[in-house]
């Protein structure tokens, strides 16, 4: 049997914000992938505000189902094949999405087992964000830095092969940032998978591979130029919504 190939894959996807009107009465997102390969390595997301970025970061790790197409992590599909496709996704979204009555532990506990990964590991990587002794605490009584530190120690367990980052630099400080960057270096050389969106390009415009641009919900991917400086101001203009991929 040949070994899936590794990846993230999209085919005909399509979704809408018009269609959950409970949640998104107004906002009319509508995104638009008619095919998208992510390799492994570190692919950067990019688009002005409001393009369908986070969408498409939901969406790719299964966060929100798409109204049609496929999305697979790996070969297995996110939705019929769930537990195989999830196993591996590490999912860091710019806003901390906790379950508010729920303890730290209760938290980093369902991931170590999740992940296969023990219990005693769990405590040290809480020990590691400067959470230790707070597992017993519930998520609503932590201030939104250490949300952010329970999260980003629930993304650092395991081997994660799949890393979906909603701008994840964002109000870290420096010891999280180092450990955070630590992180991903060690996870991208070990042929992980990596899809970025972030307005703070320097610390990785030299690590990425391929540019996935989101324009009125239209998905472009192209390779990047090559180093230097003409490479870091086309990310910026790209990010900004001036520029096409080509």
């Amino acid at each position: 049997m040949n070994a899936p190939t590794r990846g993230v894959e999209l085919r005909d996807v399509t979704f809408s914000y018009q269609r959950s009107t409970k949640w998104h009465p107004t906002s009319g997102i509508d995104l638009d992938v008619p095919s998208l390969r992510l390799d492994p390595g570190l692919t950067l997301l990019l688009g002005p505000n409001g393009s369908g970025k986070s969408t498409l970061l939901k969406l790719v790790a299964g966060i929100e189902p798409p109204a049609t197409g496929v999305v697979t992590i790996d070969g297995a599909d996110l939705w019929t094949r769930e537990r195989e496709a999830r196993l591996g996704i590490a999912y860091i979204p710019e806003q901390p999405d906790l379950s508010p009555y729920a303890a730290v532990g209760e938290v980093v506990r369902l991931v170590c087992s999740l992940r296969n990964v023990p219990w005693s590991a769990g405590q040290e990587m809480l020990e590691r964000v400067g959470l230790g002794g707070l597992e017993h605490r519930t998520v609503r009584e932590l201030s939104q830095g250490q949300k952010r530190r329970a999260l980003f120690a629930s993304a650092f367990l395991g081997e994660a092969t799949t890393l979906i980052l909603d701008e994840p630099l964002v109000s870290l400080d420096l010891d999280m940032r180092e450990m955070f960057l630590s992180w991903l270096r060690e996870r991208l050389d070990r042929g992980a998978c990596a899809l970025l969106s972030t307005h703070e390009l320097e610390p990785f415009s030299d690590a990425v591979n391929a540019v996935v641009s989101v324009k009125s919900g239209q998905v472009v991917k192209s390779v990047p130029p090559e180093l230097g400086a003409e490479r870091l101001e086309r990310l910026r203009s790209l990010a900004r919504g001036s520029e096409s991929v080509d």
